[in-house]
């Protein structure tokens, strides 16, 4: 197996990246995680991937090994990090990939740089029209009525932000796990050492808040998400994107999943992945990579 290192990189704007880097390969595909976790959660894909790729997976700022000096206020200024990591490195015509958070981090870079990334990966990705973010009703659970606006709101919810927080604050793995156990492991569970190293991972995380707000109001559509006006800014993206959702996946749901397809309005090609979750590294990793090779690999054929 080619080695894989932990690297740090300095940006221009005072922050550091942390980064995994697989050795060999010479087409670069640089990997983007999703909340709550980071580029340790790309180890299988770091270790199983096609060796003619030259893998980066990247903290994005406030996770990982990453820096958090500023924080962020929006899915732009995780775009606008992951252009001065490709400057420090000198990276370009890359493919990028990108999970949940992940995803909208990397549709805002391709609208932002669109000269930078010449294919795109969206696994079980935010919409296009962001992630809401609702309020809890008595029992506890998301109120789809209840739609938090503002950062303060978010911070004080007592339904998801404060529990979370609070399992990071005190390194509680056991509440760590019933969640992802809950709502991303619900079938397949990673295996105990491995699940150990992503639960320390997960307590890295000093953004939470600010994460959850930046997909709140994330939309570049054209259509209002009850939030924020679309920008539009999705039709800009004219590269090669496939999207991958699970059908059991209780995160991002069929009907975000079919409004990312609907405002590609044709340039996005979609496949559903059976029997899997929020995670198909864990669920069906073999398939995921599949998917994946095979379309990087027509695309570049077709280049």
């Amino acid at each position: 197996m080619a080695e894989i290192t932990l690297k740090e990189a300095q940006l221009q704007n005072g922050e550091t990246i942390g980064y995994r880097e697989r050795e060999g390969g010479s087409q670069t595909v640089v990997l983007v995680h999703g909340n709550m976790t980071s580029s340790a959660h790309w180890d299988l894909a770091l270790e199983n991937m096609d060796e003619r790729y030259k893998l980066y997976a990247i903290d994005l700022r406030g996770f990982g090994t990453s820096s958090y000096h500023r924080p962020i206020q929006s899915i732009k200024d995780f775009s606008d990090d992951l252009k001065e990591f490709a400057d420090a490195l000198g990276l370009s015509g890359f493919s990028l990939v990108g999970w949940s958070l992940g995803g909208a981090v990397c549709q805002q870079f391709c609208i932002d740089y669109p000269d930078r990334c010449s294919k795109l990966v969206l696994v079980a990705s935010a919409s296009t029209r962001g992630y809401p973010f609702f309020g809890s009703n008595e029992q506890g659970l998301p109120d789809p009525e209840k739609r938090l606006k503002t950062l303060d709101e978010v911070k004080r919810d007592h339904g998801k932000t404060l529990p979370v927080q609070g399992a990071y604050d005190q390194k509680n793995h056991e509440l760590l796990r019933a969640i992802w156990d809950g709502l991303i492991y619900t079938s397949q569970k990673p295996e105990p050492e491995r699940y150990e190293k992503y639960l320390d991972d997960m307590c890295t995380q000093r953004n939470l808040a600010d994460v959850y707000q930046a997909l709140n109001i994330f939309n570049i559509s054209r259509h209002d998400n009850g939030l924020t006006k679309g920008n539009g800014e999705v039709d800009t993206i004219d590269i090669p994107v496939l999207a991958l959702r699970g059908d059991r996946d209780l995160v991002v749901t069929e009907r975000m999943t079919k409004e990312l397809v609907e405002d590609f309005e044709g340039r996005v090609k979609f496949i559903e992945m059976k029997d899997c979750g929020h995670s198909p590294l864990i669920d069906d990793l073999d398939g995921l990579l599949l998917h994946m090779e095979q379309f990087l690999e027509r695309e570049e054929q077709k280049a």
